[in-house]
């Protein structure tokens, strides 16, 4: 029997040089619902918020977008969501400005008004890069920025 190809998985991002690592998350009720982001770079250093009637995928970018505005230098981006990870580290965006914000499917990218100005920003600097954790597994800092974006979609304003 022939062996079945497997994917491979695609390296990480370079860090820049001298980098911060920033931890971002988003957290939703319902999907629309009420919404959090926050950001951290560790326990004495983070931003959150919330949306009233949002998504989760928002929230996620929501909460990168935030970190990139907020914090000068240098910076490694930690997420648990793929889908903000690998805009950056698969370049979709490249083909997104290319198409006039139309992904693959030739239907308008979902979320531009977040996406815009988080690829502009990222691409403005020059020292922004991207790294995936996984979710839920017991990494202090992503469980923290969790935390922090739950707490954030709870609170009153």
């Amino acid at each position: 029997m022939p062996a079945i190809p497997r994917s491979r998985a695609k390296p990480p991002m370079t860090a820049p040089a001298g980098a911060t690592s920033v931890y971002t998350d988003g957290a939703c009720t319902e999907n629309p619902g009420r919404g959090g982001w926050a950001w951290a770079i560790d326990r004495d250093r983070w931003e959150s918020g919330f949306e009233p009637a949002t998504t989760n995928q928002r929230m996620e970018i929501r909460a990168a977008l935030e970190a990139v505005r907020s914090i000068e230098g240098p910076l490694i981006v930690v997420c648990d969501s793929t889908y903000v990870v690998n805009c950056f580290r698969d370049r979709w965006w490249a083909s997104w400005l290319a198409r006039g914000w139309i992904n693959s499917q030739k239907k308008p990218v979902a979320n531009r008004d977040l996406w815009e100005p988080l690829v502009h920003a990222v691409n403005d600097r020059g020292n922004v890069a991207f790294r995936w954790v996984k979710g839920h597994s017991g990494h202090e800092m992503n469980d923290f920025v969790d935390q922090l974006a739950v707490a954030a979609r709870l609170s009153t304003g």
